[in-house]
């Protein structure tokens, strides 16, 4: 069976606009697979470097790297990760459990609800926050946010002290985990927003005009047309805004303490990450200090790459299942 090739204007290919052709989609075909290629390689790089760099200081550690929670490796020489990637798992959960909601919910507006007139400059505005330095959110959160969560963290130690989240004793408010959760969470609601709304506006339009014509409300019509097709889409939004938040640096830095504790109470100052303590203590740091920070990096460098995958597991998965039941 032959397939005939035709110009543009509709015409038969000629034997040069073919093979022009055919040597265009094997130059697009190299340049892809290179492309893919030397992505992998850098992220062999990143990994082969992480693993050279960190196994003399964890050598060299007198402690338990993964149980121990003290980190003094220009001193003593005894360090663990334990702290650091709890707090760096708890403040970007946090951050996406606030985030996600809100993202969704702007999206939808933007896309079904909103006017023309202003559901583009709406989308600039949201696009626009993704260009904001994070060292810009961090001084805002230092100097707005903190003094303005004080008393609503005292008020819910006061009246919710029972429930773990908003117990602890001490200090209520100031540099806090919900401080620099929430900072986390206006940082990746544009990312979330904007990939969100692009996948809603992708819904099939002949599946929400038909919910319409059955007598749905514009509510129904997106429960049952739009977000079952745009959930994949939002999961991939939301695993790629906990990805920029597990890796968020100087916003959480300024933000929080350097303290070393695992602790739920996000309301007291017990609050550090992986990204903001490698910013804090890096420049100085000692031979074995840079190679415990660059240890630490390679944790991250892992949780990430494990979130990741399990998006990448679960899109699939809801992907089969649309199949299925189509």
């Amino acid at each position: 069976m032959t397939t005939n090739l035709r110009t543009r204007d509709g015409g038969p290919a000629t034997g040069r606009s073919a093979s022009r052709r055919t040597h265009g989609e094997g130059l697009f075909r190299f340049v892809s697979t290179a492309a893919g290629v030397v992505l992998l390689a850098i992220m062999a790089a990143i990994a082969v470097f992480l693993i050279s760099e960190a196994i003399p200081a964890l050598q060299a550690n007198k402690g338990s790297f993964f149980g121990d929670l003290i980190w003094e490796p220009n001193s003593s020489q005894v360090f663990g990760i334990g702290a650091l990637a709890f707090g760096t798992v708890l403040s970007s959960a946090l951050a996406l459990v606030i985030a996600t909601p809100i993202a969704v919910g702007v999206a939808l507006f933007i896309s079904h609800y909103a006017p023309r007139r202003l559901a583009a400059p709406l989308g600039y505005l949201i696009d626009l926050l993704a260009a904001v330095p994070s060292v810009v959110y961090g001084l805002w959160g230092i100097t707005f946010l903190v003094p303005l969560l004080r008393t609503p963290s005292q008020w819910l130690n006061e009246n919710l002290g029972w429930f773990p989240l908003f117990g602890g004793e001490g200090a209520i408010g100031g540099k806090t985990m919900i401080a620099g959760s929430i900072v986390l969470a206006i940082m990746i609601l544009p990312i979330i927003a904007a990939i969100s709304r692009e996948v809603f506006l992708q819904a099939p339009k002949m599946n929400e005009e038909a919910a319409l014509a059955l007598g749905a409300t514009r509510w129904e019509m997106i429960r049952m047309a739009v977000l079952p097709f745009g959930r994949p889409g939002v999961i991939s939004a939301a695993m790629l805004g906990l990805g920029r938040a597990m890796g968020e640096t100087i916003a959480v830095a300024l933000i929080f303490p350097a303290t070393f504790d695992i602790s739920f109470q996000i309301l007291t100052p017990h609050a550090n990450s992986i990204a903001a303590n490698i910013a804090n203590g890096f420049g100085e740091a000692t031979q074995i200090g840079r190679g415990a920070l660059i240890a630490s990096g390679l944790v991250l460098f892992v949780i990430t790459l494990l979130v990741n995958t399990g998006a990448r597991l679960i899109i699939n998965r809801r992907k089969e299942y649309a199949r299925a039941g189509a």
